[in-house]
């Protein structure tokens, strides 16, 4: 005794699987990437990457250490060519904190409209995120951080 049919399409249900004979099958892969520009959640891997980016705080140098910066500096623009090596805050553009950087170079001069201390070799530090001035010999002024 044959099983009865259920369903409109039951008898369909014992026909081979359609292979075309032109295109191979896509990979499973390749369909769903098809779909990714309708993730729900588009720009959440970003957020996500943004958020766990960790940034330094900006260290506030007490008066000996802005005593001991300050004479350095003043020294090295006094005398121009004088090698230093200038640790300074370089503030994050998209959140609060940033980075500390180093540069090495001899000083060219002070640019007090932009208030930027220039080395021999074209940057430019603002004055106001300089941490600290060191003065070194002239070989080790080449160095860039």
């Amino acid at each position: 005794m044959a099983a009865e049919k259920a369903g409109p399409y039951d008898d369909m249900l014992e026909f081979a699987h359609h292979e075309p004979a032109r295109h191979p099958r896509m990979p499973l892969a390749s369909r769903a990437a098809q779909f990714a520009p309708f993730a729900a959640l588009t720009g959440h891997d970003d957020a996500i990457r943004e958020t766990a980016r960790l940034t330094d705080r900006r260290i506030e140098p007490d008066e000996y250490e802005k005593e001991q910066t300050d004479r350095a500096l003043r020294y090295a623009l006094e005398h121009p060519g004088t090698a230093v090596r200038v640790t300074y805050f370089v503030p994050d553009g998209r959140k609060d904190g940033g980075a500390y950087a180093d540069a090495a170079g001899a000083v060219k001069r002070l640019d007090r409209a932009a208030r930027a201390l220039v080395l021999a070799d074209g940057r430019r530090i603002p004055v106001e995120e300089i941490l600290t001035v060191e003065l070194c010999p002239a070989q080790e002024a080449g160095g860039s951080g």
